[in-house]
């Protein structure tokens, strides 16, 4: 199944990138044609581009690690967080906060006072405030819920970022660059596609070109999720295997103590032999002592 069809991508109008006027010289490479003062993106590097942050998002999650969608601009708010919620990442949606990667410690203290301000909210703390308190405290966790919702459970940094426009994300680029953190970007003609480890061009701009991207990147996530699942059934399955051959030999050894038995009842194994040969050595004197108990017995 191809990852994406060029049908698709002009459906979407991801070949329309900025005026000829407002390019970067460094997108040069991407750059098909230009068509009344619009430049025009080869998409067939698009294509080729795409497979390549495919296959880097897969692998990524496939290793264990988590991927973090970010884009803040109106068009691509609504895509990140659908798209993210659907393959189960995270996601930063309305503003990048500086140190975000860079200074994750103290990000992670706001992500606390986040889940401690919603813990309050429902075990009833609320109940003895007063509605100042309340409303001040409110304020708080809806601020932090806008910023931070989309990275609440994230407990490390991710192993790759997947960022929508470049130059608007400007600050997230330099942190991941800093943390040596993969990045995936969509990077339109307007765009600077050095120090990126994975770039797609494409029109960054339009909705439906937006959404066509998030998707793939969210499939890639799906997909990797799924090969992890079929490789935790593939093992369970090894261990039923293992499991029946123990089993095969426990009845084995269940049909030897079956024989075992049957030659005790029959009377020719050792240990019927030996108990035989314990009862056929008893003493007169014992015989006689077993009848005197019995007498005493009756006599009682």
């Amino acid at each position: 199944m191809a990852v994406v069809t060029m049908k698709s991508l002009l459906e979407s109008g991801v070949h329309f990138g900025h005026q000829v006027k407002r390019w970067d010289p460094r997108m040069k490479r991407y750059i098909f044609a230009e068509r009344n003062g619009i430049h025009i993106i080869d998409l067939q590097k698009t294509i080729q581009s795409i497979k390549d942050a495919y296959d880097a998002v897969r692998k990524t999650v496939t290793a264990g690690k988590s991927v973090l969608f970010v884009g803040t601009k109106k068009q691509a708010q609504q895509a990140i967080q659908k798209e993210a919620e659907r393959c189960g990442m995270f996601y930063v949606n309305n503003r990048w906060l500086g140190g975000m990667l860079t200074n994750f410690v103290t990000i992670k203290k706001s992500l606390l006072r986040l889940k401690k301000l919603e813990k309050m909210e429902v075990d009833g703390t609320f109940e003895n405030l007063t509605k100042k308190e309340i409303s001040g405290l409110g304020k708080e966790r809806a601020k932090l819920q806008k910023n931070l919702g989309g990275i609440k459970e994230m407990k490390e940094l991710p192993g790759i970022l997947f960022i929508i426009d470049t130059r608007m994300e400007a600050i997230a680029v330099a942190e991941a660059q800093r943390m040596n953190i993969p990045i995936v970007a969509v990077v339109d003609t307007n765009c600077n596609p050095e120090g990126i480890n994975f770039p797609i061009p494409g029109n960054d701009d339009a909705i439906r070109a937006i959404t066509l991207f998030t998707q793939i990147i969210a499939n890639a996530v799906v997909e990797a999720d799924n090969e992890a699942g079929l490789k935790i059934i593939e093992t369970l399955g090894e261990e039923d295997e293992d499991m029946e051959e123990m089993m095969n030999d426990i009845s084995i050894k269940e049909e030897d103590r079956e024989i075992d038995i049957d030659a005790y009842a029959s009377g020719e194994s050792e240990e019927a032999k030996k108990e035989s040969t314990e009862k056929d050595s008893i003493t007169p004197e014992e015989e006689d002592l077993h009848v005197d108990i019995d007498k005493v017995y009756e006599e009682e």
